[in-house]
């Protein structure tokens, strides 16, 4: 039998090399708990990997909520709201410098807190805002790098996917995530907003305004209304969602079957709905839950066996052997997740630095609401960091050929510094995260 240091360093060498070999994470995953399993504890070892894969998966009722909002997200897109209210908002700041990408930044912000489905509302925005900004003779860069960033704020901004998972494998509510992750994530929306109008003001060749031509015959009355009927349907859902289960009216998962519900009440409601596009939604859900709960599965497999052969206790004891203060400790682990969100996507990295980490934070004595969002802030860089960011891989399968996959990564360079810079302002003031927390649940 190895000892816990070099089974450790063995499972993460196997890790590596099966990514970069370009297998799935979930099969790599578990084949490596696997192979693990034979070189330390032995074979006995998996018989109670697969009772804890019961126990800690398939029994976890908040993980029922993932498919749900999965397939909410679905319905809001057959819906067609999106791109009726992107637009009407188009429509009004389009001779604003800037106003096309501004008017993505704030469609991205309600698309976020209606979906949590980054792919979703990254290929809805690509589709709808792309080919209208570069005709409006938009810079390359800024218009690829705005889609991506404001359309992966749905990993931050409640309802997400992620924070939900993040509440199932840590002693915190999903409500309490919301919360804590509301103002961070909302914030760091209107920070690419502010981050457009600079650079419409000192770069105006990047983001021009549109002529008078471009623009049409509607009056702002007109444009007005139309911009109040479309968002409607998306503030009602957001109420149906946060607002009950901020409130306290209703679990996670209850808040999740709302949402399916009233976004397929929109769906019909709008005459948009066919039994075809039902069933279309009801198959990509089946695919987008499966994918991440093999994920789940492979990655507590993984942990399992990595915990019961001592390397998670190895690894843990090596970290607090660095002998550091807090700050830098935490630092450190925020540059790991940095680094692990180039390679990994936010599942694995969850699911793979919680046991390690968060039993090293409590020690610390840290609030751990605060570090948990901290570290969901940081993993919104997962989606724009290459070589394996999913961002630029959705946008590189919808943009036109003359948009290079050179510019497309030189436009997310600035968000991601932006991000850091949202990361710094938690890490200093961790009243954003848990302000909100406290007014809703301190008595």
């Amino acid at each position: 039998m190895l000892s816990p240091e070099l089974i450790a360093l063995v499972m993460f060498g196997l890790l590596v090399v099966g990514l970069f070999m370009g297998h799935p994470l979930a099969f790599v995953l578990g084949g490596t708990a696997v192979i693990g399993a034979l070189l330390g504890p032995g074979e006995r070892v998996l018989g109670i990997i697969v009772s804890r894969i019961f126990g800690d998966v398939l029994d976890n009722y908040t993980l029922i909520a993932i498919p749900l909002f999965v397939l909410m997200a679905r319905f809001l897109s057959d819906s067609g709201v999106t791109d009726k209210m992107f637009e009407s908002l188009r429509l009004m700041l389009a001779r604003v410098r800037g106003g096309l990408a501004l008017a993505v930044v704030f469609i991205s912000i309600l698309l976020a807190a209606t979906t949590g489905i980054i792919g979703a509302s990254i290929t809805v925005m690509g589709v709808i805002a792309l080919r209208p900004m570069l005709q409006y003779r938009y810079s390359p860069t800024l218009t690829t790098g705005v889609i991506a960033a404001s359309g992966s704020l749905g990993i931050l901004i409640p309802p997400s996917i992620m924070l939900i998972l993040m509440a199932s494998y840590s002693p915190l509510s999903v409500g309490q995530l919301f919360a804590g992750a509301m103002v961070p994530g909302v914030a760091l929306g209107l920070t690419y907003a502010v981050y457009v109008a600079l650079v419409a003001v000192f770069r105006p060749d990047m983001a021009p305004a549109a002529r008078a031509e471009e623009v049409g015959e509607h009056s702002r009355v007109q444009l007005w209304k139309m911009l109040g009927l479309e968002a409607v349907p998306p503030l009602v859902l957001i109420l149906g969602i946060l607002g009950s289960l901020l409130a306290g009216i209703a679990t996670a998962t209850e808040a999740s079957a709302i949402g399916a519900f009233l976004s397929l009440a929109i769906v019909i409601v709008r005459g948009k709905f066919e039994w075809r596009t039902f069933f279309g939604a009801l198959r990509e859900t089946a695919r987008t839950s499966a994918m991440i709960l093999f994920i789940v599965v492979g990655a507590t497999a993984f942990t399992g066996v990595f915990n019961i052969s001592g390397g998670l206790g190895a690894v843990q004891d090596i970290i607090r052997g660095l002998d550091m203060p807090a700050w830098a400790l935490i630092t450190v682990m925020m540059v790991i997740v940095f680094i692990l969100g180039a390679f990994l996507d936010w599942t694995g990295i969850v699911l793979l630095s919680f046991p390690i980490f968060l039993p090293i934070v409590q020690e610390m004595g840290v609030n751990l609401l605060w570090f948990v969002v901290l570290m969901a802030v940081v993993l919104q860089t997962s989606f724009l960091t290459p070589p394996f960011g999913y961002a630029l891989f959705y946008l590189r399968a919808i943009a036109p050929p003359e948009v290079r996959t050179g510019q497309i990564i030189m436009g997310v360079v600035p968000f991601i510094g932006l991000i850091i810079l949202m990361v710094l302002a938690v890490a200093f003031f961790p009243e954003l995260v848990t302000w909100m927390p406290d007014q809703l649940y301190t008595k």
